[in-house]
């Protein structure tokens, strides 16, 4: 018996990135990913969504398979225990921030939006952007997500101004690199820029990271390192499989990804991850 194997028995729970990962490319989980998961949750391992969705846009996901518990979503910036809807931490982004990210925008032509803090309790995340771009209905065709169109530079500096959760633009990869170097000669190392679709670049305060968030998570859940398996794709996702006992990564994975995991399985179009748990852990 190698390594791994050994490692394998100690494995209590399982932290699984969505997109790109768990979910079809369709975004929808496929039935066998649904059994699989049930199946583990049955058999007493934990499973904690670890995703850059918002609550709102995963919530369909945790409800198919019943998974409860601390779960990581905003990338870490937000760790809340479900089903309560309980929040246990929250990194908020700095206005000065969101303000910079909005010149940022409007100067290139890009999409921009944010997500803005509950305002109460009952009152949930809600997401903001200036216009209704192709952009924007992408997003709401892959997360189910319809924004609120306003000013974001007036609601932050409302007398009673929402705070900040995160901010994205979604285009092109070819501007990914111009958008980091201005806002890192702006911030510096204060803030936490990361890939978490192709076509998606997030925006947090430093120190938020899935990897963090999975920290959290495991405290509260009481678990250590060695107990967790996590599977991502992206490169939000390498901070995760990092804090974790053993690593995973699809076959669909960016290079860097897959070079980091402990195991490779099949692509997310062929429920790999389900494919991959049952036979390792069923």
């Amino acid at each position: 018996m190698n390594i791994s194997a050994e490692r394998l028995k100690k494995i209590k729970a399982i932290a699984i990135d969505l997109d790109g990962t768990a979910l079809l490319p369709d975004t929808t989980l496929g039935e066998h990913t649904i059994k699989v998961l049930k199946e583990l949750i049955k058999r007493n391992f934990q499973i904690i969504i670890c995703t850059g969705r918002a609550i709102i846009a995963s919530e369909r996901y945790r409800t198919a398979i019943g998974a409860e518990g601390a779960m990581v979503y905003h990338n870490g910036a937000e760790v809340v225990d479900m089903p309560s809807g309980t929040i246990l931490t929250t990194v908020l982004l700095k206005n000065t921030v969101v303000d910079f990210c909005v010149d940022i925008a409007r100067s290139m032509g890009l999409h921009y939006q944010v997500y803005l803090s509950p305002s109460g309790p009952g009152n949930p995340e809600i997401l903001v952007t200036e216009k209704y771009t192709d952009e924007a209905e992408m997003y709401r065709l892959h997360t189910g997500l319809v924004p609120v169109i306003q000013d974001i530079k007036t609601i932050i500096s409302a007398p009673e101004p929402r705070s900040c959760i995160k901010g994205m633009f979604l285009c092109e990869p070819s501007f990914h690199d111009e958008i980091r170097q201005n806002l890192i000669k702006q911030f510096g190392d204060t803030i936490y820029i990361t890939r978490t679709y192709p076509t998606f670049l997030e925006v947090m305060t430093a120190g938020v990271s899935k990897g963090e968030g999975l920290k959290i998570a495991m405290k509260y859940r009481g678990l250590n390192a060695e107990s967790v398996l996590a599977a991502g794709d992206e490169e939000n996702d390498l901070l995760m499989l990092k804090a974790a006992g053993l690593s995973a990564a699809p076959s669909n994975a960016r290079e860097n990804v897959k070079a980091a995991a402990d195991f490779i399985f099949r692509s997310n179009a062929e429920e790999g991850l389900a494919l991959f748990l049952e036979e390792q852990l069923l």
